[in-house]
């Protein structure tokens, strides 16, 4: 035991698997206040829980009372596979931290190893938290103090050298770790992430609507997909990498060998077609332990459904057709909609096709 100063900490998590490592004080930086006006425009949608959770997210003593520092790690998540670009259009676009195993469980469980460590090698007892992504805390924000990067324009944290694939945690602790200098902002003038939203969610550098947001419309929200959305939800069943994609950070990006985040299989470049006609039991089993769980079976039904509308796939309409026991999710009012959608995007002259001979299957007529 001893007194742990802040490249312990790091090298004590470079061993753990962590790809960065920074400190930051546990101070009221002035970025963490724009949280309130967000919320008081609306972009947080349904997600009423980051209203209830303000006034602890303000500050990470809020969290923890006489915190001293934020410890916060990045860990790369990319892998070896196509940019969403390049995919065909019967593929399922999902987002690359999905791929593999659930990053909160992972990454806490490191997290912990690390907490863990360092009370067993501090002298002072000291008192410490750890959180990954589920906490009330701004991370990107104590990321940015930490040195490990900037807010980019389109919210992400980006590293220089390794860009923004990137699952963020953090310790917050009582010790008064030396911190490191603040990351500063590389975007300059460029605004590729803004331009290649396709919903314009990105309503300015550094501002996100979630209402517009692909990843909010196919993970976050409960109910129905906006219409006027639809279309532009494109292939993308379960998040939305687009402003990642375009960054010149990440272009290219390295990749990680990390096991967690290889895709497992059957998300490895899935068909849609295939996706859908799975049952509902394995559809579940598939997604069990990764971060798709989020979404619930239900949402990933609706999600299957209008990226199939939009593949342009005309014999997809005889897998939206086909009803069984085994899928008995596709009978969720909320599901029917958007099969009713997609069959009409597919067939707009002949919507009968997804109802069958005898005009069952679908509740209500096509629009």
């Amino acid at each position: 035991m001893g007194t742990l100063t802040s490249l312990d900490i790091k090298q004590k998590a470079a061993s753990l698997g962590f790809d960065l490592c920074g400190i930051a004080r546990a101070e009221s930086f002035p970025e963490l206040s724009f949280l309130q006006e967000w919320l008081d425009r609306g972009y947080a949608g349904d997600m009423a829980w980051m209203a209830r959770t303000r006034d602890r997210r303000a500050d990470v003593r809020n969290v923890v009372p006489d915190a001293r520092s934020v410890i916060v790690t990045g860990t790369l998540y990319n892998t070896d596979r196509p940019y969403t670009e390049e995919l065909a259009s019967d593929v399922a676009r999902l987002s690359r931290y999905a791929w593999g195993d659930d990053y909160h469980i992972v990454i806490k469980s490191r997290l912990d190893a690390l907490l863990a460590w360092m009370q067993s090698s501090s002298d002072a007892p000291f008192d410490g938290r750890a959180y990954v992504d589920t906490g009330p805390v701004q991370e990107r924000v104590y990321a940015q103090y930490a040195g490990l990067g900037w807010i980019g324009k389109n919210t992400c944290l980006i590293n220089r050298e390794i860009g923004s694939w990137l699952f963020l945690g953090e310790i917050i602790c009582t010790l008064p770790l030396e911190p490191d200098t603040q990351g500063l902002e590389q975007c300059g003038s460029c605004t590729r992430c803004l331009e290649a939203c396709p919903t314009g969610a990105l309503v300015e550098p550094g501002v996100l609507d979630s209402n517009r947001c692909l990843s909010y419309l196919t993970i976050e929200l409960r109910s129905s997909i906006p219409e006027a959305h639809r279309e532009s939800i494109g292939g993308h069943v379960y998040g939305c990498d687009i402003c990642q994609e375009v960054c010149p950070y990440n272009r290219p990006a390295p990749h990680s060998g990390d096991a967690p985040w290889q895709p497992r299989r059957g998300l490895d470049l899935p068909r849609l077609v295939d996706l859908w006609r799975r049952s509902d039991r394995d559809l579940r089993s598939l997604v069990k332990g990764s971060a798709m769980t989020r979404a619930k079976l239900a949402g990933l039904r609706r999600n299957l459904a209008v990226a199939i509308g939009n593949s342009g796939d005309g014999d997809a309409i005889a897998a939206l057709r086909d009803h069984d026991a085994e899928r008995s999710s596709i009978e969720d009012p909320m599901v029917q909609e958007h099969i009713e959608w997609a069959a009409n995007r597919l067939h707009p002259e002949r919507p009968e096709a997804v109802r069958g001979d005898d005009g069952a299957g679908c509740d209500g007529p096509v629009r």
